[in-house]
């Protein structure tokens, strides 16, 4: 039985990938890796950045300091630099959060369809 392509197989990711995902411009995606030194994707050939895993989670990071809990970038990153693991578990919680209110949403979509 042959494998079935899945995105979680997949090693890297091109900035446009990675843009779509969390709906952000590609300029932005530079202007992050240039201001937060955590975020250092892999150059390819004519320098084609190729992000891992690693590479999106601190990219999440970033926009849920910058972008949902409205951040100045000296400020995100100094919050980064003093406490990563609290705003890692921080993310966690938020997209947890999230993905409840989705379901609840859904759900509550098909009661009212009824």
């Amino acid at each position: 039985m042959a494998l079935k392509p899945d995105k979680d197989l997949k090693q890297f990711y091109s900035i446009g990938e990675v843009a779509e995902m969390l709906q952000v411009n590609e300029t932005l995606l530079r202007f992050w890796e240039r201001e937060f030194p955590q975020i250092n994707p892999k150059k390819a050939s004519r320098n084609i950045r190729q992000y891992t895993k690693k590479d999106i989670e601190q990219i999440r990071l970033v926009y849920n300091l910058v972008k949902v809990r409205g951040l100045k970038i000296a400020a995100a990153r100094e919050a980064l630099r003093k406490n990563k693991e609290g705003t890692v578990r921080t993310v966690e919680v938020i997209e947890r959060l999230r993905a409840v209110k989705a379901e609840l949403q859904a759900i509550r979509k098909e009661l009212g369809d009824l």
